[in-house]
């Protein structure tokens, strides 16, 4: 009974892609954000921030939007769109 329990609890979680974007002036500032901020999510992301257009995208688990939101920081979070993603099959 337990592990039934358990499957449940862990096919709850969703996967979410988290689109962050800032304008080119708040570079310095999406960066500094993370200071001091403890996250899993904290050391590696895709960034275009070198190429001009200032997005960064993290793939992640959560058990709902607001909890993917939790583990960014205020100011990053603020700025991000929060989309529930799925793996699908393309014929």
């Amino acid at each position: 009974m337990f592990e039934r329990r358990k499957a449940a609890s862990v096919a709850a979680m969703a996967r979410f892609v988290l689109s962050h974007s800032h304008g080119a002036a708040e570079c310095k500032t999406a960066y500094a954000a993370w200071n001091g901020f403890d996250s899993p999510l904290r050391h590696e992301t895709l960034a275009s921030c070198g190429r001009g257009r200032h997005r960064m995208f993290w793939t992640m688990e959560a058990g709902d939007e607001v909890e993917a939101l939790s583990l960014l920081p205020p100011w990053v979070a603020e700025r991000t769109e929060v989309s529930e993603v799925r793996e699908v099959s393309i014929p």
